[in-house]
């Protein structure tokens, strides 16, 4: 739709006279515009499978990714004069391109059979793991599986709908296929309990997937579920692996991402700078320097733009809180659209922290955080960063119950880190700059 509009607007412009366009031109504008809607379309969380229904507001998210989108064509049609088309021509693509990407949703979500795109789900265990499932995606836009049933196994105690069990005098892998199951996913409350083992082989071998409750969390969810994980599943499972070609190529895209987030924030930077000095006077300071813990545990300084009042601290550590009255007139700006984290380029740069990654955290509250949960320590194997998986999928944490529900996304990250996880994590990050979520 986005590529074709290009071609459309270029034939409502010249309808009654010969246009000045080549066809090649046609298609270098075309090939430009559509990646650039597409990759503003992915920052506005258009695409994100895990969008919830309070946060949808499609209208919204579709006007702010197309003024982004107009910018974001206009500046590279400036400074690369040779994909420049005229302007009436790239008004008439963009409204083409709205008006179809809202007529194909509207149509998509009335006449497709969702049902048939979804996961078809069969749980083995019907106990307070089983119950949990059954919410699991309930807030969700996108939702990617459908429970058809439990099967209780002897003895347990039964804590879902006994509408929901699956009562069948024939074999399980039957009853599968004639519920046309793709999937067995186990949710026992206890692993001791004993499996019909022969009887999950019997449907593995016929074509049925069976997975444990911590990838299937892994999967809809993107979190390492703490409440199902065990100490052999990371020895066993995939990722966690760190080499040094892995390294090498995430320190390369840190100092390049960096150095262009810096190229194009500095006007941001200085003026910030400007305000805090005319809010709090010429000789109070704008930078603040925190000690934060890092890779393996080591310590460093964190470099941030002050938004609380100075001495803000004087009585120890604390969290910040909402409507936190520590908080100056500039600082609650900075904060919402997170330009207060802008120094920590310089502490990426320098090699402290990488671009993408877990947030460090203050040793004060890292020491309590390793006694009281488990894992805790396996986030600082990799460098912390500026944004992180966290910080996209969870609001701000300013508890403890926050920070473990937080360290399931950071151990996600952890495990499955990838340079296109990285790239996905920064798109994600406009999001929550131009929705103001999480911020505090």
């Amino acid at each position: 739709m986005f590529y074709f509009s290009m071609y459309l607007g270029s034939q409502l412009r010249f309808l009654y006279e010969a246009s000045w366009y080549s066809e090649s031109d046609i298609i270098a504008a075309s090939l430009v515009f559509v990646v650039v809607v597409t990759l503003c379309n992915v920052s506005l969380g258009l695409y994100r499978r895990n969008l919830g229904t309070h946060d949808y507001d499609l209208l919204a998210r579709v006007s702010f990714s197309f003024g982004l989108a107009i910018a974001a064509v206009v500046s590279i049609y400036y400074i690369f004069p040779e994909f420049l088309i005229a302007r009436s021509v790239l008004g008439a693509a963009v409204i083409i391109a709205f008006l179809g990407m809202m007529i194909i949703r509207y149509f998509f979500y009335r006449y497709a059979k969702i049902e048939r795109i979804k996961k078809q789900v069969l749980v083995v265990g019907s106990g307070k793991k089983a119950v949990e499932l059954v919410t699991l995606n309930d807030s969700y836009i996108h939702k990617t599986f459908n429970i058809t049933g439990f099967l209780a196994l002897p003895d347990e105690q039964v804590l879902v709908d006994k509408s929901l069990l699956i009562n069948s005098d024939t074999s399980l892998c039957e009853t599968c296929q004639q519920l046309n199951i793709d999937e067995i996913v186990l949710a026992i409350d206890d692993r001791r309990r004993s499996m019909p083992i022969s009887t999950l082989l019997d449907c593995k071998m016929s074509g049925l997937d069976i997975i444990d409750l911590v990838t299937f969390y892994e999967r809809e969810q993107g979190l390492v579920s703490l409440n199902n994980v065990y100490p052999s599943w990371f020895l066993f499972s995939d990722g966690f692996a760190v080499s040094g070609f892995r390294s090498l190529t995430k320190r390369v895209f840190d100092i390049v991402t960096s150095i262009i987030l810096l190229a194009v924030s500095w006007p941001v930077m200085l003026m910030t700078v400007i305000a805090i000095m005319l809010e709090d006077g010429i000789h109070a300071p704008f930078f603040y320097k925190q000690v934060r813990v890092g890779e393996n545990n080591k310590h460093f300084k964190v470099i941030k733009f002050r938004s609380m009042v100075v001495n803000a601290e004087k009585n120890g550590a604390q969290w910040a809180k909402l409507r936190d009255n520590r908080i100056t007139r500039v600082g609650a700006v900075i904060r919402k659209v997170r330009i207060d984290e802008l120094p920590q380029i310089f502490n990426v740069l320098k090699g402290d922290m990488s671009f993408v990654g877990p947030r460090p955290e203050r040793p004060e509250f890292v020491d309590g955080f390793i006694e009281r949960i488990d894992y805790y320590a396996e986030r600082h194997r990799v460098k912390p960063g500026i944004t992180g998986w966290a910080q996209i999928c969870y609001p701000y944490g300013a508890s403890e119950e926050d920070t473990v529900r937080k360290l399931e996304y950071d151990l996600y990250y952890v495990k499955n880190y990838s340079m296109f996880l990285d790239m996905s994590i920064i798109l994600h990050t406009i999001e929550i700059v131009l929705w103001g979520k999480g911020a505090r």
